[in-house]
């Protein structure tokens, strides 16, 4: 698990998207408890998976610029 183990520095403009997928994994997790983001969990669904994929895109990419 050496991928773990290697630092890396994230621009404000990249952190961003990461700090979308968060939201919108609680936004799920409040799915459950709030009619609102039930009747909608599709579309905070989609922002939470295309969000997962930018931020690993982004990930991989300054993990091999950095190598």
């Amino acid at each position: 698990m050496n991928f773990l183990k290697v630092k890396t520095t994230w621009s404000n403009a990249e952190f961003a998207v990461f700090k979308i997928c968060v939201a919108s994994a609680y936004a799920l997790v409040g799915a459950y408890f709030h009619n609102f983001i039930r009747e909608n969990y599709v579309i905070v669904l989609a922002i939470f998976a295309i969000s997962v994929v930018a931020t690993i895109l982004m990930w991989r990419h300054k993990m091999k610029k950095e190598n």
